[in-house]
């Protein structure tokens, strides 16, 4: 007997042995230096266990197309190798297929034998793809500009690595200076997650995190110039990971901005680009690359509205979706097949890395609309619990609702993607409370915008907001109204939407010093910087008003956090009376009332007209004064302003 087990155990550790062996070519301990002498492998890891077992590797070294790549990793196969118009790429096609998790070395030989050596790793995934679940109406979101939020680590303030090969002017921190970097970073919004989670929000979106290494003006992150790299200036991966796992102990997600239209003038393939159409109107860039300005760039059209229009030319539609969207946003090209598994898979790299809840793409309209459909299709198979929101910059009910996933669309096109951005219903909400009451304008604008819902696929899972960074602020809209501002708050908090709010609305920032000017929109929020004299994270140097608005915003999203009224209830409205509006959200036993008063003076409504809501006699809670008021036949509102009540006391 102790022979036989003798012999099974030697058996074990030979068979273990040459399973090894299948692998000890090119796999490498975790402890051991790892070869990394080609300038570029993209993605630079990968995970096991995806259900698309294909991943296609950008190579970007001297004269790499000269070279043979090969692998001997068991589970990992060359399908196909790509040689670019540049002798400088390779793009490599694999097959992961049963791979156990490890690193392995990608060997490259050209004709003369000279060889050089990759190595690349494949992690295990932290959990199933089943259980990266996204934001949805029950969610709010912050959204943040980073660069202008906390400086929680001044180390990073230094200029990047390159700024001798560009000059870049921005590197020197400069607050006095609108649309210079003022050294908000990563660590500082980890430092200050328990404020966002106490004012009721359940999600984070800061505006793009990734390198901008421009010469000017790339504070806000959309002119990317690395899609794998965080801005040293923000950070590391490391402290974005971090950020995402602090977040996840509070119950709260974490959305990145990210973008597929366009890149940055200085990203590092601007130098040395692979295909002769990786770049949309390349032709004109490549010959007046020494004397590139706005005059000679080709910038888009901006109609948009040609992915819908059943009438466009052809010129108009390539005017919209192949035009740089400015001269220093390069315009990339996914109808080019390996620019399009790039993006797509940086996407799915980020979601894996960072463990991501959610994605918010910049300018949906302006890519090709079929790649878009795919980019959103190949996350959404790959997390289906996932979630996404598209950018859609219209007032027109008829455009936002054809990008969401479900739409009726005569042109049969499905979009994959579960949220866009309700700019319309946003100006409605404006209008509305602006507004002098009249037949057709004031508080019946909200009334009718909230009717267009019938056109969409699914109102709850778009997202709406008061205010956002392209936009002035939301207090500087309703013309420095405090009232109206808590109107317009209260009524985005309520519908039936996932709501975001903008940094430093809870306390009123402004820009009425040049409405509409992005850099004052985008104000350091007070507090976030060690030499400020106002803190609003204690409240120190804060106004009366913008306590109570502070206050007032923790209320509303507080409550808001966990109604289920709000987040997936049913909306019945009124229309407008007498400068009045009620909107009520039920489920169950829960009825929440949104009541908008316009009146400076006490009126008193009727109530029995209302009936149909079955609120007669029963005694409601009001969420922001903690009063209880007890449902009756006539209701009077004594102050002009926004009531909200519910039936959970």
């Amino acid at each position: 007997m102790k022979k036989l087990i003798l012999l099974i155990v030697i058996s074990f550790f030979f068979s273990c042995k040459q399973d090894k062996k299948d692998n000890s070519q090119t796999i490498t301990n975790t402890e051991e230096v790892s070869n990394q002498s080609l300038n570029r492998v993209e993605p630079p890891n990968w995970w096991i266990g995806m259900k698309n077992t294909e991943l296609q590797l950008l190579v970007h070294h001297d004269d790499i197309g000269d070279y043979k790549p090969s692998i001997s990793y068991k589970g990992v196969t060359i399908k196909k190798v790509h040689k670019a118009k540049s002798p400088n790429y390779l793009f490599i096609d694999l097959a992961i297929e049963n791979a156990s998790e490890g690193k392995f070395d990608i060997e490259f030989t050209n004709e003369s034998g000279d060889k050089k050596t990759h190595t690349f790793e494949l992690k295990q995934r932290e959990k199933p793809a089943e259980d990266y679940v996204g934001f949805n109406s029950s969610d709010a979101l912050y959204l943040i500009t980073p660069d202008r939020f906390v400086n929680g680590d001044i180390s990073n303030d230094t200029p990047l690595a390159n700024e001798g090969e560009i000059a870049l002017q921005e590197n020197i921190i400069n607050r006095s200076d609108n649309y210079a970097r003022h050294g908000g970073d990563i660590k500082g919004v980890t430092n200050h997650i328990d404020y966002i989670h106490d004012l009721g929000f359940t999600a984070i979106w800061p505006q793009p995190l990734l390198t901008n290494d421009m010469k000017e003006g790339s504070y806000h992150g959309y002119a990317v110039t690395d899609l794998y790299q965080i801005d040293p200036r923000f950070g590391t991966i490391a402290e974005y990971q971090q950020l995402s796992a602090k977040l996840k102990e509070k119950d709260m997600k974490l959305i990145m901005d990210q973008v597929a239209n366009h890149c940055g003038l200085y990203h590092w393939w601007m130098n040395d680009l692979p295909f002769e159409d990786w770049l949309n109107y390349q032709e004109n860039y490549e010959t007046n690359k020494e004397n590139w300005n706005w005059e000679v760039t080709k910038h888009s059209n901006h109609r948009r509205t040609t992915n819908q229009d059943l009438y466009a030319s052809e010129a108009d539609r390539k005017g919209n979706n192949q035009g740089w969207f400015v001269a220093t946003m390069p315009d990339l090209n996914q109808r080019n097949p390996f620019m399009a598994r790039y993006l797509i898979q940086n996407s799915i790299w980020w979601i894996e890395t960072a463990q991501l809840d959610g994605i918010r793409q910049d300018t949906y309209p302006y890519p090709d609309k079929t790649f878009m459909s795919d980019w959103a299709g190949a996350i959404m198979t790959e997390y289906p619990n996932f979630s996404i929101v598209g950018e859609e910059w219209s007032y027109n009910p008829l455009l936002i609702g054809y990008w969401q996933e479900g739409a009726n669309n005569k042109d049969g096109y499905d979009s994959n993607l579960k949220s866009t951005m309700d700019f319309a219903m946003q100006k409605k909400v404006v209008e509305g409370i602006s507004e002098e009451e009249s037949w057709d304008k004031g508080l019946v604008k909200i009334y009718e915008g909230l009717a267009n819902d019938f056109h969409y696929a699914s109102p709850k899972d778009i997202m709406i907001f008061p205010d956002n960074h392209d936009m002035s602020r939301i207090f500087t809209q309703m013309d420095g109204s405090v009232e109206n501002t808590k109107m317009a708050l209260a009524t985005y908090a309520v519908l039936p939407r996932i709501v975001q709010m903008y940094y430093g609305t809870e306390i009123l920032m402004d820009d009425f010093e040049k409405p509409g000017d992005h850099g004052l929109i985008r104000t350091d929020f007070p507090g976030g910087w060690e030499e400020d004299s106002v803190n609003a994270f204690t409240g120190t140097g804060l106004s009366e008003e913008q306590k109570d608005m502070q206050a007032f915003v923790s209320k509303v999203f507080n409550y808001r956090k966990n109604s289920e009224a709000i987040h997936k209830g049913k909306t019945i409205h009124f229309a407008p009376f007498a400068g009045t509006y009620f909107l009520y959200r039920t489920f169950e036993d829960e009825t929440v009332v949104l009541i908008l008063n316009k009146n400076e003076d006490i009126i008193s409504i009727d109530l029995n007209y209302q009936q149909e809501i079955g609120l007669k006699g029963k005694t409601l809670k009001n969420i922001i004064t903690g009063e209880h008021v007890k449902w009756g036949e006539v209701m009077d509102l004594r102050s002009k302003g926004v009531t909200l009540l519910t039936t959970n006391l």
